[in-house]
């Protein structure tokens, strides 16, 4: 069941990313940069789920951490900086708890099975 549940998320990921890139939502250099960083993490997350062996193990972990480093500040620091008021009517505190939240609940399996990826 659990098996089923990470290729669930796997799918769902894999389906955001090329629905973002056909509708052509990657215009800026920092968002194409995130949809390069979404893509290999997405790998290692493939990787992870069905117990394959990509690469080294010291490469993800290499990944893992820079990655998870790009997505946190991408998230909640870069992104706003694209043109787009992204929850404009919230006090900037509430704001960033928003997207912090948001982050965890989206981002966290991907980053929980890429760890395990790499340090198991």
């Amino acid at each position: 069941m659990v098996d089923v549940i990470w290729t669930i998320y796997l799918g769902l990921l894999a389906t955001a990313s090329l629905t973002f890139l056909i509708k052509g939502k990657y215009k800026s250099k920092l968002s194409k940069i995130d949809f390069v960083v979404s893509i290999i993490t997405w790998i290692g997350l493939f990787g992870y789920v069905t117990e394959t062996a990509i690469l080294n193990p010291s490469v993800w972990k290499f990944v893992s951490v820079a990655a998870f480093l790009w997505d946190l500040s991408f998230a909640m620091i870069l992104k706003g900086y694209e043109g787009e008021e992204i929850l404009e009517e919230l006090p900037i505190v509430a704001r960033r708890v928003w997207m912090l939240i948001t982050f965890v609940v989206m981002v966290g399996p991907l980053y929980y099975g890429l760890f395990r990826y790499a340090f198991a």
